[in-house]
């Protein structure tokens, strides 16, 4: 029986009250934590904590020349000690692009160095340490740390306790390195299937299984002592434009805003979600000043603050974003977003620019002082509930064993491997050619794309998937034709699968008009079974009329890759059903099923 939206928002706003006062009653008995630190700071030293930035190399102090030029270049100081010392910034954003992740033991070593320079300040607030670690296709970490399923691919699975174990999974291995704050999981209900910036981050494109799923993984990174992030409010899944390089409008009414959109979200604040991410996109039956939701004080405040009841943390999207930067100058960005709501500032263009601007707005009363604490102290709070406030153990300062014994423990990875088997979902099999065996189909050739991992550095998507196979009694080859195939490509693509009993055909994000499907096509022309196996988008079948068979995997890490090959060969049951529609030829939850074939399905056959 569905429950009315009334009841629902009435339990989402009751729940995150409840969550909220668990979440702060532990610090009953040092009540004055946050305002204590409050009345020590300055104006700069407020504004400072509302800011999350990031910063260039792999140590707190010392960095590389080429890392000491850029954050020269781009905060005016050496490294991230000095970073704190000047702007007292609240949090710092990890990226594998500034060169902040190159292994777990070093990641925590940074994070540990972070906070020693923040409480050597003469007010001493430890740092909340973020990143993106939504797995699947934006994956900050890669291995050893354990590598889960994204999002759609837990939405194929459709088992929230899957969920909640994975992100408690992965809230652990991220608390372990010291980082407190995870911008996942993904609240936008993908109902646009071009959807060029969301897709397969997001769990699905039905409302209350998304709600179910987010929720789940509220409760696992809580349960982890992670502070998740719902993203991106007010929704971001039927946009057609990437925020990245424009402003997306949404093309919703209020009614169908309440009914796609909104869900997932009270259901994250329900749960009692730390944070909420904004979206820059443009909701006109929202707010028809044509302002992005991230600016807009009817979005923000009037439906998250009081329409939600979100009492916790709100953080922008990053601000160096076109779609936030269309309308505004840079320095009015940072006012106008706190103006509407916002407590957390991430990534603006200019950190001096942008904390000047605040201190000006202030002290020219565009921007009163106590908006300023308001935001502050809820930040503050924030980092009181994970214990930020009161020690600095599990910071990555336990040594490298402690470290080492949590960050892609067997246990980690065996769960793992048991949620990956349950995602991948056989949409196609028409001659009963799946699951494939040893016996019947000996010789196997693993051809197609190779897009690079979303961590950039496991080895190539058609070589994990051949090993794999290898490993479970099949002769099975590797070549790869790359996302761009030319002719010769395709050519000896070709002349190789009339030496197999069946071709194994990965695609990633298949156009009408792409290289890959001319491959497929001369490959079926061959007369030997093709398979072929979506990497990332499910909708790639649309374009493939005419293989044997076929598989969605929703994303590439290994662990996924190796448990397709599982349940291509049998070893695992097929039983992932899509989570979205894929027009015009099947229905969101189809998905063709047989069970494992294989005796001994366990441990043996998780750890090919």
């Amino acid at each position: 029986m569905r429950t009315s939206r009334r009841a629902f928002l009435s339990a989402a706003v009751t729940g995150a009250a409840l969550s909220m006062a668990d979440a702060t009653g532990a610090v009953a008995g040092t009540t004055d934590g946050p305002h204590a630190l409050l009345g020590a700071m300055d104006l700069a030293q407020k504004v400072g904590q509302l800011f999350v930035v990031r910063v260039h190399g792999h140590r707190a102090t010392a960095p590389d020349a080429a890392d000491e030029r850029a954050n020269r270049r781009l905060h005016g100081v050496a490294d991230a000690a000095e970073l704190i010392a000047r702007y007292h910034v609240g949090g710092i954003a990890y990226y594998a692009w500034t060169r902040n992740i190159r292994d777990p033991l070093q990641v925590a070593a940074l994070s540990a160095g972070i906070q020693r320079a923040a409480l050597a300040q003469p007010v001493p607030v430890p740092v909340l340490i973020s990143t993106d670690q939504e797995h699947g296709a934006v994956t900050r970490i890669g291995p050893p740390a354990a590598l889960l399923p994204g999002a759609m691919a837990l939405g194929a699975a459709g088992a929230p306790a899957d969920a909640r174990s994975a992100a408690r999974i992965a809230g652990t291995e991220l608390a372990a390195m010291g980082i407190r704050q995870n911008y996942a999981p993904v609240a936008d209900v993908n109902t646009n299937p071009a959807n060029p910036v969301i897709g397969v981050r997001s769990f699905g494109s039905d409302p209350e299984a998304v709600a179910a799923l987010v929720a789940a993984q509220v409760l696992g990174y809580r349960d982890a002592g992670v502070a998740a992030t719902a993203k991106h409010f007010p929704g971001h899944g039927d946009t057609a434009e990437d925020s990245h390089t424009g402003l997306p409008v949404l093309d919703r009414t209020r009614a169908q805003w309440e009914a796609l959109d909104e869900p997932p979200f009270a259901a994250a604040v329900a749960a009692g979600v730390g944070s909420v991410m904004t979206a820059h996109i443009v909701v006109p039956a929202l707010d028809p000043s044509g302002d992005p939701a991230t600016l807009s004080h009817r979005v923000v405040t009037g439906l998250l603050r009081e329409r939600l009841g979100h009492r916790g943390v709100i953080v922008t999207d990053s601000l160096g974003m076109a779609g936030v930067r269309k309308k505004y100058r840079d320095d009015e960005i940072p006012v106008r977003a706190l103006l509407a709501g916002c407590d957390q500032l991430l990534n603006p263009p200019s950190l001096p620019r942008a904390h000047q601007a605040v201190i000006r707005a202030v002290r020219a009363g565009e921007l009163d002082e106590a908006r300023i604490d308001q935001s502050v102290l809820r930040v503050l709070r924030l980092k009181q509930s994970l214990g930020l406030l009161d020690t600095v153990r599990g910071l990555g300062a336990g040594g490298g064993a402690a470290v080492g014994a949590v960050v892609g423990n067997p246990a980690h990875l065996t769960v793992a491997d048991r949620i990956a088997e349950r995602a991948p979902t056989v949409l196609t099999n028409r001659t009963g050619l799946l699951p494939l065996s040893p016996a019947g189909h000996p010789r196997l050739l693993v051809t197609g794309a190779d897009p690079a991992a979303p961590t950039g550095a496991a080895a190539a998507p058609t070589t994990v998937l051949a090993e794999a196979l290898v490993r479970l009694g099949f002769t099975a080859a590797a070549a790869p034709t790359g996302l761009a195939p030319a002719p010769e490509d395709i050519a000896r693509a070709e002349a190789a699968a009339r030496g197999h009993d069946a071709v194994l055909v990965c695609t990633y994000d298949l156009g009408a008009r792409s290289a890959q499907r001319a491959l497929v096509d001369r490959l079926t022309a061959t007369g030997v079974p093709v398979i072929a196996v979506a990497l990332r988008n499910p909708y790639d079948i649309v374009q493939l009329p005419d293989v044997t068979a076929s598989l969605a995997l929703y994303s590439w890490s290994d662990t996924e890759l190796r448990a397709a090959a599982r349940v291509l060969a049998g070893a695992a049951a097929a039983r992932g059903r899509l989570p979205v529609a894929v027009p015009p030829l099947f229905p969101r939850g189809h998905g063709l099923q047989y069970p494992s074939v294989l005796v001994g399905t366990g441990a043996e056959w998780r750890r090919i």
